[in-house]
């Protein structure tokens, strides 16, 4: 989150276009470096009452899936030239010749690309293309539960969608809202003969 941060104030100060990509099926790119079985799908006629599937990919829900797809992205931006920064190895970097950056955040699918080289960003898209299905979603509109609005005053942020997800999601939307959810004055005691509270709820 804080690497977030820093690229929303960088493109604020610096004036840098923020890019959303998005990679379709992405834990689908992975490549596996150990050998992993798994049952043989339902549909098959055969007798198979004895054999299972070694896989050469990796597939949705495998524990092994995102290391696999990350460390494929990682390979591919090495090759292209960028340095994976040491405090962050979600992020990837790139100084270019003519006094260019580029900077690569990744988060699973979602990609965050920000930098003032516009031909290294064209270029460096287009290889993705090559190796991955990458899609343009345009300027940054949402990642990580942040909401990204852009005016001539700079960049705001809220979490105004994430808040109201999580209150649709625990039942709470019809609440009143509140300064103070108790009241500050109220003395704990100890609770005698008062029903189970559902834990989950909190």
């Amino acid at each position: 989150m804080n690497t977030v941060r820093i690229l929303l104030s960088m493109a604020a100060h610096y004036n840098w276009q923020l890019l959303q990509y998005d990679v379709k099926n992405a834990f689908l790119h992975g490549d596996l470096d150990e050998e992993i079985y798994m049952n043989i799908p339902p549909g098959f006629e055969e007798n198979i009452s004895n054999k299972v599937c070694k896989l050469k990919k990796a597939l949705y829900k495998l524990k092994q899936s995102p290391k696999a797809w990350f460390g494929r992205f990682a390979k591919v931006m090495k090759e292209s030239g960028y340095k994976q920064s040491q405090g962050d190895h979600t992020l990837f970097i790139k100084h270019s010749i003519t006094r260019g950056v580029t900077a690569f955040l990744v988060y699973v699918d979602n990609i965050i690309v920000i930098g003032n080289d516009e031909r290294e960003k064209h270029e460096v898209k287009q290889r993705l293309a090559t190796k991955f299905e990458i899609k343009e979603l345009g300027k940054l509109k949402y990642f990580l539960g942040i909401e990204v609005a852009y005016s001539t005053q700079g960049i705001f942020i809220s979490q105004q969608k994430y808040v109201t997800d999580l209150l649709t999601e625990t039942g709470k939307i019809g609440c009143k809202p509140v300064s103070t959810p108790i009241d500050p004055n109220h003395k704990l005691g100890e609770a005698k003969n008062e029903p189970m509270v559902d834990k989950r709820m909190y």
